[in-house]
């Protein structure tokens, strides 16, 4: 198909059946593995104390996992923290033992155990109920915004538009949480506060899109509905790429040299940016020639003239 003006010629809506699909398998996997996996929640959702300990050399996993059971930590959460020398362990709450007390234990225990010099790097308790408040505020949160944003997209936009906009935000949301389920990455206040920002660039990228695809049925004269949003598309194409390039550039920096702190912050939102990006032509722009946009959809109405005032 050639696009009638713009400096690229990409048909990108000619693979919108295969966009489809692949969109449909995402969203089937992130849906089915958050039905059956669910989301590993970190200790700001579910309470508990998070350890961290450093070696002097580097430690394998096992056999720190079978000291703490043996020690009547069976419940004790053990994975690597950034590098092979350190180690993250996660224990549930207690009830009558305090914070103190439970990271002078486990390091007590980590150190008869091994022969390497061991420190605590650092210890974090959340209670149960403080844990609860959090999850459910959080996610009070995120629907909030959605619902925001839905009210804003659908007084933006006309009714097809709208839709598409919507349908958009919400597949960039599902496939975002459903790799954290997939990957059972540690799901934390950070990561949700990452999920906002993903909404929030989502939206940016599809609102640029549709303006674009609004304007462009308003003054282009000729061409099919598909070759005017091929187009639109060809035509936001070099803003896109810019916006996304910059924007990972930054993400990969933090998520590679940031640390384990921001580790799911930064992953969350690079996982974001792509999915954003794709589905502001492959959702959004697809999902009006599924509902057959033409030109009349984008027409401004015109409002009769009122009557200034009455001449004898």
């Amino acid at each position: 198909m050639q696009i009638l003006t713009g400096k690229t010629k990409i048909d990108f809506l000619g693979k919108r059946n295969i966009a489809l699909t692949f969109s449909l398998i995402l969203i089937i996997a992130s849906i089915a593995s958050l039905y059956t996996k669910g989301l590993n929640l970190g200790i700001d959702f579910t309470g508990g104390y998070l350890i961290e300990v450093g070696y002097s050399q580097p430690v394998e996993l096992e056999p720190v996992r079978k000291v703490l059971e043996q020690s009547n930590y069976s419940d004790a959460i053990v994975q690597h923290f950034g590098t092979s020398k350190d180690i993250l362990v996660r224990i549930a709450p207690r009830e009558g033992v305090n914070s103190a007390s439970i990271s002078d234990e486990v390091l007590s225990i980590l150190k008869h155990s091994s022969e390497e010099g061991v420190e605590m790097r650092r210890i974090e308790f959340v209670g149960p109920q403080v844990g609860e408040e959090l999850r459910e505020q959080g996610g009070l949160a995120m629907l909030i915004a959605l619902f925001g944003i839905m009210i804003y997209v659908g007084l933006r936009f006309q009714l097809k538009s709208a839709f598409g906009a919507i349908l958009a935000l919400v597949h960039d949301v599902v496939i975002t949480v459903g790799v954290f389920s997939v990957t059972q990455m540690a799901f934390d206040l950070s990561v949700l506060a990452a999920i906002l920002a993903v909404i929030g660039y989502s939206l940016n990228d599809t609102v640029v899109v549709l303006d674009r695809i609004r304007e462009t049925f308003r003054t282009q004269r000729k061409g099919t509905p598909l070759e005017i949003l091929n187009l639109s598309i060809n035509n936001t194409l070099s803003r896109t790429i810019m916006t996304s390039v910059t924007t990972l550039l930054v993400l990969s920096a933090l998520f590679f040299l940031g640390g384990e702190v921001i580790h799911g912050f930064a992953f969350a939102l690079i996982i974001g940016v792509f999915i954003g990006t794709y589905s502001s032509i492959y959702v959004a722009s697809n999902s009006l020639v599924l509902m057959n946009v033409t030109k009349e959809d984008f027409l401004e109405v015109v409002k009769e003239a009122e009557e200034i005032d009455d001449l004898p």
